[in-house]
């Protein structure tokens, strides 16, 4: 039996003095990035190309327009972001910078909120994993930024005819068992330093990606920056530098370099619910 005063499971809720901390989480966020340039988007709650940006396409809430085309409610906003700026507003607006703050939805009824933000038309990877950290030092989080670059494990999973379903489960155990000296050293690096260290000893066909890897954390000013270079995303569309912010097991943003339209673009999305919960604690 379903009371009427029950909520789906996975739903959010926020009432009294945590509605108003999520609120005012928002504006401070919101306020600080459009000094920085970002101007707001809001973009439909349904989408015809979530499959584009979703790695399982299960995780879709589905449903038919009236002209019976798929349509899935948002789980994902980027694509999105970019799609409508470039081909639906791209004659009324040449502006590159978007910041958002919105909900995402999947399967069965889990409710997520984001803010996150878009640079379109831009690659320079550590300008916006420095404004990120700016954005986390605003409201008070001491994370973990760890950065990684998708190219890599795609270019090691070719190098040793091996399938790339072994890091997108994580199952070390498996690379391990290959017995071979360079990969060992490249899955316990931990800083750039690290890679540094062992970069001659890749393969030619890896290197550039790690060098590339290199360049990019050594100009992210936050400290507790961690490199992962053989961490790879179920996102469909990050498809170079990614990272990730962690406090106490919980992701609280994620970012990266995609395509869209042919062009580089960036962008992160802070994970509002567990910010909310991190300061709770």
């Amino acid at each position: 039996m379903i009371f009427e005063h029950e909520i789906p499971n996975g739903s959010r809720l926020y009432f009294g003095a945590l509605a108003k901390k999520k609120r005012e989480l928002e504006n401070t966020i919101a306020s600080f990035v459009a000094k920085k340039d970002f101007e707001e988007i809001v973009t439909p709650n349904f989408s015809y190309s979530q499959h584009q940006s979703i790695d399982d396409e299960n995780q879709l809430i589905k449903i038919s327009d009236s002209q019976n085309n798929q349509v899935s409610l948002r789980a994902d906003s980027t694509l999105d972001v970019a799609r409508i700026i470039t081909r639906r507003l791209g004659r009324t607006t040449s502006h590159k910078k978007w910041f958002y703050i919105q909900p995402v939805f999947t399967y069965p009824s889990n409710e997520n909120y984001q803010i996150g933000l878009e640079w379109l038309e831009y690659d320079n990877a550590s300008d916006m994993i420095n404004l990120t950290s700016e954005v986390l030092d605003l409201v008070g989080i001491k994370a973990l930024i760890q950065v990684t670059n998708i190219n890599i494990p795609k270019l090691v999973a070719s190098e040793l005819n091996i399938t790339l379903d072994i890091f997108k489960n994580g199952d070390i155990s498996k690379l391990f068992d290959l017995k071979i000296e360079w990969l060992d050293k490249l899955i316990a690096v931990t800083t750039n330093d690290d890679l540094r260290a062992i970069v001659s000893s890749l393969p030619l066909n890896v290197k550039g990606e790690v060098e590339k890897l290199i360049n990019i954390v050594e100009a992210v000013k936050y400290e507790n920056t961690t490199v992962s270079p053989l961490y790879y995303t179920p996102m469909k569309y990050y498809d170079d530098v990614y990272y990730r912010v962690i406090q106490d097991n919980l992701t609280i943003a994620r970012g990266g370099r995609y395509k869209s339209e042919g062009v580089s673009s960036l962008g992160f999305a802070l994970y509002t619910d567990n910010l909310l919960k991190i300061s709770e604690d």
